[in-house]
């Protein structure tokens, strides 16, 4: 019978656990799911608070006012962010503390995926890409 459920159900689960699952992960290293998707955008280039918020805007709740300012405080407080006239940059610190997490978030990505092909990811991947861009996003 489940196998019938909505995808909407299904959405919300599978995001529920992996949030979950990665929060429990990352707890230990002082960091949140939103502090290393930050620092994950940082690492590609220095940004602005604007541009942190758009980049993060479709793991922001849908209906609270979520923002990056919050978690980006507290790194910015770590020492794993500076703040360059508004452009927010990562810290020797941080990209270090970034590489670390990565071996967390790759071992997270393995338990998520496991007895699931790399065919079938990509192919999931594809099918959700495309109802994004159905439903109105332009990413």
């Amino acid at each position: 019978m489940a196998a019938h459920r909505p995808i909407g159900f299904w959405l919300r689960l599978v995001d529920g656990l992996i949030n979950e699952q990665f929060d429990a992960m990352v707890e230990e290293h002082g960091v949140t799911r939103r502090q290393w998707q930050i620092l994950n955008v940082l690492a590609e280039q220095p940004a602005t608070a604007g541009e942190l918020n758009e980049a993060l805007k479709p793991f922001f709740s849908q209906t609270a006012d979520e923002s990056s300012a919050e978690h980006l405080e507290e790194l910015l407080e770590s020492g794993w962010v500076s703040d360059d006239g508004g452009r927010y940059r990562l810290t020797e610190l941080g990209s270090n503390s970034l590489a670390s997490l990565g071996e967390v978030a790759d071992r997270n990505r393995e338990k998520i995926t496991a007895g699931v092909s790399a065919d079938e990811y990509e192919a999931a991947l594809d099918v959700l890409q495309r109802m994004a861009r159905n439903l109105g996003w332009e990413g």
